[in-house]
């Protein structure tokens, strides 16, 4: 079997930008390392799960490692919970939280606190809501887990019987369709309640409890020493914590071995494609905590992709969160940077361990973030592939524009696993 260097940008997808001259960021981008990959291989397009959905990243990366979301997927919340490390049983409420800026009139100013709370805070932030909010609603205890930045995860477990996983979120950028998460489209930025969303108890009961800790939590966080400081400062108090993609039962996927054979690795970031990853049976690669400095972390990173490929694995799953922060701020220049310096540091370094004679390299996205709309979209992603042998398509550049002229043309998601274990295979 071949080894797989399967990468994926986050949010690296995007839309022609005024500011670049009618170019996307990665239209924009000098990427010669990627480029490389591109003249050697085929290029297409990828809906992540299908024309018309625009994915939350559980979601789509659920999809293009394989498996059906609509079938496999139990909510983003208990994803979140096992790649946070905490427990959860069938009948607890698990949920993907957000601390945000409340401000007047149920407005929330930030859903992500300005993007500068840093995890030392948020630590403080959950340690203080753990030991001063208790829940009375219904008898039932609860767990906050902050875990990157601005980003925290929560399971509650009733004392009086299960919870649903059936109620809508508190967060109002996101949305259910046909049972998944997706970005809403021009969302009113105002603190939505949980309702339930079918006629059970174990719906109302769950509703309640989501209900009342963020009431009771934004008034711990409100008068916080961390958010006092920080408005002090001039930064944006984290008084809020926004609630969504509830789930009440962990999926039950088959593992990727089992499916295709062989071992598989991930190296990820954050606790969403950690949590699908473990689940999937992946053997976790170890990552240092980001410093900030792009060029020393994704120089790292790709020196640990490539050692990790040296011990007995046939395919590495690596997530870099890089392009999808600057997509949700509607920076497009700064998108074009990240990208470039994905293709200086990380596949630069990467790619003098790839023999395409018997590796085979993918690189495509999980999702768009175009910068015009701040959010997650319904576009296709590029799609590179190179190696074992493929015949390649003649263009010279990795961009959404020349993918759409590529020979692998356009599939969804979860026909791309079996496509490069195919090619593994060969």
């Amino acid at each position: 079997m071949k080894r797989v260097f399967y990468i994926v940008l986050d949010g690296l997808g995007d839309l022609p930008s005024p500011e670049l001259e009618g170019k996307t960021p990665l239209e924009a981008a000098e990427i010669p390392e990627m480029d490389s990959l591109a003249r050697a291989g085929q290029l297409g397009l990828v809906y992540t799960v299908k024309k018309g959905f625009a994915p939350e990243s559980d979601v789509a990366v659920i999809s293009i490692l394989g498996y059906d979301p609509f079938k496999y997927h139990t909510g983003r919340g208990p994803i979140e919970a096992v790649g946070t490390g905490l427990s959860m049983k069938k009948g607890d409420l698990a949920l993907r939280c957000n601390f945000a800026t409340l401000g007047e009139g149920g407005r929330i100013v930030d859903r992500r606190a300005g993007r500068n709370l840093t995890t030392s805070e948020a630590s403080k932030l959950a340690q203080a809501v753990n030991s001063k909010v208790k829940l009375t609603s219904s008898p039932a205890e609860y767990v906050l887990k902050n875990t990157v930045g601005h980003r925290a995860a929560m399971v509650i477990r009733s004392k009086v019987g299960k919870l649903s996983g059936k109620i809508s979120n508190t967060d109002p950028a996101y949305t259910q369709v046909e049972g998944l998460g997706v970005a809403k489209k021009d969302a009113e930025m105002l603190l939505q309640q949980s309702t339930p969303m079918v006629k059970s108890i174990e719906a109302k009961r769950a509703a309640q409890l989501v209900n009342e800790f963020v009431r009771k939590s934004n008034n711990v966080l409100d008068r916080h020493e961390v958010n006092i400081e920080r408005r002090r400062r001039g930064s944006l108090p984290a008084n809020l914590i926004l609630t969504r993609d509830a789930g009440d039962s962990l999926p039950r996927m088959p593992s990727l071995s089992s499916l295709y054979g062989g071992t598989f690795g991930c190296l990820v970031e954050m606790p969403v494609e950690r949590g699908i990853a473990l689940l999937s049976g992946m053997r976790e690669v170890k990552l240092p905590e980001p410093t900030g400095n792009l060029k020393h972390d994704y120089t790292v990173r790709a020196k640990i992709a490539a050692q990790a490929m040296t011990h007995e694995l046939d395919l590495l799953y690596t997530h870099i969160k890089g392009p999808d922060e600057p997509g949700h701020d509607g920076e497009p220049e700064r998108k074009r940077e990240v990208i470039e310096m994905i293709d200086r540091y990380f596949f630069s370094t990467l790619l003098p361990s790839v023999d395409l004679s018997r590796d085979v390299v993918a690189v495509t996205a999980d999702h768009s973030t175009p910068c015009s709309l701040r959010a997650h979209s319904d576009d296709p992603v590029p799609l590179l592939i190179a190696g074992s042998n493929l015949k390649a398509d003649g263009i010279k550049h990795f961009s959404e524009n020349d993918c759409s002229r590529g020979s692998l043309g356009t599939i969804d998601g979860p026909e791309l696993m079996p496509k490069l274990m195919g090619l593994a295979a060969d």
